[in-house]
């Protein structure tokens, strides 16, 4: 089984029930904490989770596993909801058909809609399963329309052509519908009207000319494997060099930069790779190959191995990277879908922007570090930096919204507080002790809501919110919890809180673990960020 099908066949629809719209932020530069890791927000903008082909309302709408996606004019986001064969549009908090049809025309003995490959009007052309999309700038949109074993263009106008394949699996190139590919899920197009595929069954880079030509890039794998015994399978294959010598393993996503160059998503090498079209050149920009026994594949295997590590380029690890795209100061975005995170590559660096830490799959929406992802097989970038995500294991696509400060924060030389939105204000400033943020805790205590009461003696802070209670000591670490039973639970504070100018301080990292609460430091603005770990109940 191919890594493109096995991807797809482990795909499943969960419900999801979240709020947000869709928009744009203020045209800002992103806050980054102090471990380098980009500060967000992540929200659902379409889809109910539902496996189905509703339209309609963005939050009301359903898909069946969105693939692809594209930014348009006026930050308009198309999708290619790939088991309707269909393309998606939002835009002004509505999902409607863009091209395709709007109900199944045609289902399987399961009630599964069925593509096929029809040219037309946008609005009664056909596709089947398509992927990747790519938006030009005559305002065109091109289909990597896999099932189909083609390449497609929806006009301005509201015309879809066939640009090159014809419905049959192959490896033939020429002009138009002579060219043949073997379910292609990559594309790229130039200002100049080039396009770039990722064909993918094929373990190749194609290109098409504006004619409609098609011809090879990179060479064909030759490897071979038993799967099963007696069984075997062609397979992708490793080599980088020049661009005719190079070698892939089921390449999928694109992103040009702007010297016209290509970023791909080398899938079952578990790599990013780079062609260099000035120097003839493909080189490996991230991940690492696992050499064992003189080979980078274990027997049997049709792919490289898979992991999950931040750090150098060099040493990064993903599994079955996807999507792609590069934000305006050159960062690549990588939809790293099974290890079901959105990640960061730049200046020799893999960072993760978004996604449980561990790969967890899941549903959930909030700030970067705990927002859950099942699957992401795509991303897209706005001008403005929101990223899209094509989350298909749970048939939604959601956004990363860079976080901003609030426009009329008053920044002191001091350290700044911000809870959600709001800067909290201290009748004394906060402090840095031993390396630890400090604050005055009966101030912070009130911005989220907990009632606080202090002994007779002076010794001990009570903090009480619904059903949790927390007990404090001056110059102790002890801390007493309870929540909704009275069983008391002892714990030990990083540290201890202590009076200063008839103030209780208390250190930021207790409000964490503490009270529930997501804390990022950002050097550069002098602010610590307070946010709820799921949603904002402040």
């Amino acid at each position: 089984m191919t890594l493109l099908h096995k991807t797809f066949l482990s795909l499943s629809a969960i419900i999801i029930i979240f709020s947000s719209s869709i928009g744009s932020a203020a045209n800002a530069a992103p806050l980054y904490n102090d471990k380098g890791n980009m500060i967000a927000t992540v929200s659902r903008i379409a889809g109910n989770g539902m496996y189905g082909e509703q339209e309609g309302p963005a939050l009301n709408s359903s898909f069946r596993q969105p693939t692809g996606l594209a930014i348009g004019e006026k930050n308009q986001l198309f999708v290619s909801d790939t088991g309707n064969h269909r393309i998606f549009k939002l835009s002004n908090g509505n999902t409607n058909t863009y091209a395709g049809p709007s109900s199944s025309l045609l289902v399987d003995t399961g009630g599964q809609p069925i593509g096929t490959l029809l040219n037309g009007n946008k609005l009664n052309a056909m596709f089947q399963s398509p992927a990747a999309l790519a938006y030009s700038t005559d305002k065109s949109l091109y289909v990597a329309d896999t099932a189909n074993n083609a390449i497609r263009k929806i006009s301005f106008t509201g015309e879809v052509t066939t640009v090159a394949g014809n419905g049959r699996i192959g490896a033939t190139d020429g002009k138009g519908k002579e060219a043949l590919f073997n379910h292609p899920q990559g594309i790229a197009v130039t200002k100049e009207g080039l396009i770039y595929v990722s064909d993918t069954l094929n373990h190749t880079i194609r290109k098409i000319m504006p004619d409609g030509t098609t011809t090879t890039l990179t060479a064909a794998s030759k490897r071979v494997v038993e799967i099963h015994p007696g069984f075997v399978s062609p397979a992708g294959d490793y080599k980088n060099g020049s661009i005719q010598q190079a070698l892939f393993n089921e390449p999928t996503g694109l992103a040009l930069d702007e010297k016209g160059n290509l970023y791909v998503s080398d899938s079952g090498n578990q790599l990013i790779r780079y062609i260099d079209f000035s120097t003839n050149n493909v080189t490996t920009v991230a991940g690492q190959l696992h050499v064992k026994d003189n080979s980078i594949y274990d027997k049997h295997e049709l792919y490289a191995s898979g992991g999950y590590t931040d750090g150098s380029s060099q040493m990064a690890a993903f599994h079955t990277p996807r999507g792609i795209v590069l934000d305006k100061t050159g960062g690549l975005l990588v939809a790293d879908s099974l290890n079901n995170v959105i990640r960061y590559i730049k200046n020799g660096n893999v960072t993760t922007v978004s996604g449980s830490q561990t790969g967890e799959s899941g549903d959930q929406d909030g700030p970067e570090r705990v927002a859950l992802f099942n699957s992401p097989q795509d991303v897209a970038i706005t001008s403005e930096g929101i990223i899209y995500v094509a989350d298909t294991g749970n048939n939604i696509i959601k956004k990363i919204s860079p976080y901003t400060l609030p426009t009329n924060m008053n920044k002191t030389s001091g350290i700044n507080i911000v809870l959600e939105d709001k800067q909290i204000k201290f009748d004394t400033s906060p402090e840095i002790k031993s390396g630890r943020i400090m604050v005055p805790l009966r101030q912070i205590a009130e911005a989220l809501r907990f009632n606080t009461t202090i002994s007779s003696d002076g010794k001990s802070i009570h903090l009480e919110k619904g059903n949790r209670s927390i007990q404090l000591f001056l110059n102790s670490k002890k801390v007493l919890t309870s929540e909704t039973s009275n069983t008391l639970q002892n714990k030990e504070l990083d540290a201890a809180p202590y009076m200063k100018n008839s103030r209780t301080y208390v250190s930021l990292r207790f409000v964490a673990e503490e009270l529930g609460i997501d804390v990022q430091w950002v050097p550069t603005a002098g602010a610590a960020i307070l946010r709820n770990n799921i949603t904002n109940e402040y």
